[in-house]
Formats: structure tokens, C-alpha cells, sequence
């Protein structure tokens, strides 16, 4: 338990002693009565029911929110083996916060930091801990004024990964709610952004290795600082185990995975664990936010919706998608699956996403994009059956993320640019109405720019 520690006791005469008892309870008593309940104030608990995000979680059911619900059962828990990682609360307004508690499960930090923040950018510590043990932290006497809380987690005192049951933090409000930079899953409404994607990501190898593809592309992506990133699938080969993500994936993509909007792709159902069981375990509920490995959200005027091409056979998911289209009130729509409908790489075209880009078509979506075959491509707006149309569905394939380049084999009608050979990402700018986007080398070039297009 952390607690402040109180000045030694000074040293006095009994006459001055009996004196000062004297003039204290004269002014406690004129305390109470004048203000009795200010005698014994304390400052408010500020976090309780407040927006919470965290770096990543372990899986459904240990969210962030769980440890400001103040359910002393409930938890949030980070993925497990990966350091660093954090958990925040948005207090809603700036306050002085002046106390901390901090209620670990099993899973602790042995080294962490509080830190508090006016705009959810630059963090100030608030208190460090170097030797932690567990249990409880109940950090007191603390100043700082901010909006946003965090914990940030450096060391874990156990192989798992960090798991608070509650956070609470005390302080005072001062009633005013300044600018703020909305966390990695609470977008901004309106306006510009920039996403980075990539798709067939992380080979079996390290950054020690000068061939190796994934460190480069993942310090590419990261130089961009989008707004979030994008996975088109295969994001760890060859069989995509729990440990070949933590060997691989996690010391590159890994970095901004609290960021990542990922998809599986062929090679996550080839876990001798079983189909998808390594990724799920790594990514937990970023992956699966709505209970299943597809899922949609908003950012902007723009619809994203995630899909697991590797099950287009399911009804669930077909009928989840009509649905989820249906429901939609934004002006332009992006989709994003493992295997393209068309290709001009080895695997070609994909005739298990015809069904899905009816449906996509038909809600008047705008973009496509797609791993699978292992080069750069974009397309012509076209539809389903391959016709060139304005009001047609722009496809591009970016599966350049790491893994050894195919050549190009037959290129397809409306195929309008296609690179294998350098590795890269896709660096797509969005606006309210528009996009248009760029295909970005690891040498920080641009290797292809599209055409601007507006939202049907």
C-alpha cells in the first residue's frame, strides 16, 4: 500500500503544549460550527462510469471500462507477454487530482508509472513505481491537474500480462472541459484522417536479418502516424501460432497494435491450435470487438466494416453484413478482406468474394481492400461482374507487408497499376466526402499515387 509520509512531530514545552491543544479545539469547534461538513471533506472520486481505453485487451470480458465500474469482481486485462502496455480514463472535464488507488489482480505491474494528461498527448508523471508487489497502491498527496489519467505499465511482475480489477482517482474538478485528442477508439467526427494498411505481413524472421521485410515496413507505417491501422490478413506466417505472433509480428506490427483494425487471412486457419486460435489470443477483443472476427466501426463520414473473407460461406456473417449496411448512416463505406475478387498476381481472381461485393455494390460502397496475392495493385471502379462503371467499387490489393513478393501473372481488365517487388504500405487519405491514397516504399518514397475519388 502507498501512502504519504507524515513530518516528525516537533518537539515543545508542556505550557506551550496545553496551550496549542487549547487554540486547536477552539478552532475545530468554530469549524464545525460554522462548516460541518467541510470539517471532514474529502476530494470527490472523479473516474467512476468514465470513458476508458487501453493499449490492448486480453479478451471479451476484460475490457478497459471493467476497472472503473466499480465491480471489485470485474477486471480489465491486457494480452499477455508484451510490454509496454497502458489503461486510461477520460475524467471528462480538467481536475486536480490529488489520489490514485490502484486494485491489481494476480497479473501486476512491477514497474509502472501514473501519469496525467490535458489532451491525451503529453503525459506528465504523477507517481512511479519500481518494485511493485501487487495488492494494493493507494497513491496519496499526489499533484496534477489534467483531464486524462494513465497507467502505464514498463515491467510485469508475472509471465501473463497486466490486469487491474479498479482504478480510482480522486480529485477536484474546475468545471472547464478543454480540446482533447479523442483515444485510438473513440474517433474524431468530422473532417481529414489518414490510415496506413498493409496485408501479408510478418515472415518467420527479425529485424537482425537485413532481408527481412516486416521491421521495415512496420517503421514505414509507423513514421506515417495515422489515425489507425489497417491488416488485410495473413498477417503472421506460415501457421500463425500464438507464439510465432509474439516472436514475430508482435516485435514490429506489434508496436501500435492498440491501433490496429486487423482481419484474418488464410494463413491464421492453419494454427495446429485450430483455425484462428493464435490470432485471437494475440489481438483478443481488438479483433473480435463485436464477438465475432468481423466487425464494423465509424470514423468520420466514412463506414469501415472488417471482414473474415476465410467464412464467406456462413450465413452469420453474410446476413450480419446486409444488416450492418442497412444500418449505416454515413455518407461513404470501405470494406476490407484477406482475398481479392480481382488480381493480377499468382492467386488471381477470388470468385469466394463475388457474393460479398454484391452486397457491398449494392449499398453503394465505395472501396475494397485486399491481400492475398503478394504485390501492389489498384483498379478501376467496376462491379460485381467486372465492368467498368463510375459508380462501381475501387479495389486495391496491398499485400506488400513482408512476406515474399508474387510476380505478376495476367493482368485483369481495369487494372490500372501494379508493383511487385518493392515492399510497403498503403497510406490512404480520407475526407469527409473524398480519398485518394499513396503506395509507400520502405525507403520512404512514393511509388504510386491514385486518382482522388468522391463518395457515391
Amino acid at each position: 500500500m502507498r501512502l504519504n509520509a507524515s513530518a516528525p512531530p516537533r518537539r515543545t514545552t508542556p505550557s506551550l503544549l496545553v496551550a496549542t491543544l487549547a487554540a486547536v479545539l477552539l478552532l475545530v469547534g468554530g469549524l464545525l460550527v460554522l462548516a460541518p461538513d467541510r470539517a471532514a471533506a474529502a476530494d470527490p472520486l472523479l473516474s467512476r462510469g468514465k470513458p476508458a481505453t487501453s493499449s490492448s485487451v486480453e479478451d471479451t470480458g476484460f475490457e478497459p471500462a471493467r476497472a472503473f465500474d466499480g465491480d471489485p469482481a470485474t477486471r480489465w486485462a491486457s494480452a499477455e507477454g508484451s510490454d509496454p502496455q497502458w489503461l486510461r480514463v477520460d475524467l471528462g472535464t480538467t481536475a486536480s487530482v490529488s489520489r490514485v488507488r490502484l486494485n491489481w489482480e494476480v497479473a501486476y505491474a512491477k514497474a509502472y508509472r501514473v501519469e496525467i494528461s490535458a489532451d491525451g498527448t503529453i503525459w506528465t508523471a504523477l507517481a512511479t513505481e519500481t518494485a511493485g508487489n501487487g495488492g494494493t497502491d493507494d497513491w496519496t498527496g499526489l499533484s496534477g491537474k489534467g483531464r486524462h489519467v494513465r497507467v502505464y505499465g514498463t515491467a510485469r511482475g508475472t509471465p501473463y500480462g497486466y490486469s487491474l480489477y479498479e482504478v480510482e482517482v480522486y480529485g477536484t474538478p474546475d468545471g472547464t472541459t478543454p480540446p482533447t485528442t479523442p483515444p485510438p477508439t473513440t474517433p474524431p467526427t468530422t473532417g481529414a484522417f489518414t490510415v496506413v494498411a498493409a496485408g501479408d505481413i510478418a515472415a518467420q524472421c527479425t529485424a537482425s536479418s537485413s532481408s527481412c521485410a516486416h521491421p521495415k515496413t512496420a517503421a514505414q507505417a509507423q513514421r506515417i502516424n495515422p489515425a489507425f491501422y489497417l491488416t488485410m490478413g495473413d498477417n503472421q506466417y506460415d501457421d500463425a501460432r500464438l507464439s510465432d505472433y509474439r516472436n514475430y509480428y508482435d516485435k514490429t506490427w506489434g508496436a501500435f497494435k492498440a491501433k490496429t483494425r486487423p482481419v484474418p487471412g488464410n494463413h491464421e486457419t492453419y494454427d495446429p491450435a485450430g483455425p484462428l486460435a493464435g490470432y485471437k489470443s494475440y489481438f483478443g477483443a481488438i479483433a473480435y470487438p463485436q464477438g465475432k472476427p468481423y466487425y464494423s466501426y465509424d470514423h468520420g463520414n466514412w463506414h469501415f466494416v472488417a471482414l473474415d473473407s476465410n467464412s464467406f460461406d456462413d450465413p452469420a456473417q453474410i446476413q450480419w453484413l446486409k444488416d450492418d449496411l442497412a444500418r449505416t448512416t454515413k455518407g461513404c463505406v470501405a470494406a476490407y478482406f484477406h482475398h481479392p475478387l480481382y488480381s493480377s498476381g499468382g492467386h488471381g481472381n477470388d470468385p469466394v468474394s463475388e457474393p460479398v461485393w454484391r452486397i457491398l455494390y449494392a449499398a453503394k460502397a465505395d472501396l475494397v481492400l485486399n491481400g492475398h496475392d503478394h504485390h501492389y495493385e489498384r483498379f478501376a471502379p467496376q462491379d460485381p461482374d467486372g465492368r467498368a462503371t463510375p459508380d462501381g467499387i475501387v479495389e486495391i490489393v496491398g499485400g506488400m507487408g513482408g512476406a515474399e513478393p508474387y510476380p505478376i501473372e495476367t493482368v485483369q481488365p481495369n487494372s490500372q497499376k501494379r508493383i511487385s517487388g518493392p515492399y510497403g504500405v498503403l497510406k490512404l487519405d480520407f475526407t469527409d466526402t473524398t480519398y485518394t491514397w499513396q503506395y509507400v516504399g520502405t525507403d520512404g518514397q512514393v511509388k504510386d499515387t491514385g486518382p482522388t475519388y468522391s463518395c457515391h
